[in-house]
């Protein structure tokens, strides 16, 4: 299982996150499947998110500052325009984190285009 963790502006476009998204999976080297889409709760609304998941044909899970701040010690890349907008160190690298489950491992920073990040996670033992 393949979870994806998206940051972004408000107002994002589609075609920026299917960009960060594609990006993402390019470095590190993924085609599995995306099963599960993460992000800050705050942005559960976003449109251009929303129609990225219903492409997709996945579940899309927010996750509040606290929660993506508890696996603050996993992340790669610290985001200080995260920091400095949401107060968190990462979305896109800790809602992947989180959205994978257990033991979750990134399999790269996370890759930003000019309104989104994406990062790509699987739990350990999982298949990517």
């Amino acid at each position: 299982m393949v979870a994806c963790g998206i940051g972004c502006r408000k107002g994002a476009p589609v075609e920026d996150i299917e960009a960060a998204i594609r990006a993402a999976r390019k470095a590190a080297a993924c085609e599995d499947a995306i099963s599960v889409v993460g992000t800050e709760a705050g942005k559960l609304d976003e449109p251009g998110l929303r129609e990225v998941v219903r492409r997709l044909g996945v579940a899309l899970v927010g996750y509040d500052v606290e929660t993506l701040n508890g696996v603050s010690k996993a992340i790669l890349t610290v985001s200080p325009a995260a920091q400095r907008h949401k107060g968190v160190f990462s979305v896109a690298e800790a809602a992947a984190l989180l959205a994978a489950g257990d033991n979750a491992v990134l399999l790269g920073p996370r890759e930003a285009v000019q309104t989104a990040t994406c990062a790509l996670a699987v739990g350990i033992g999982r298949e990517t």
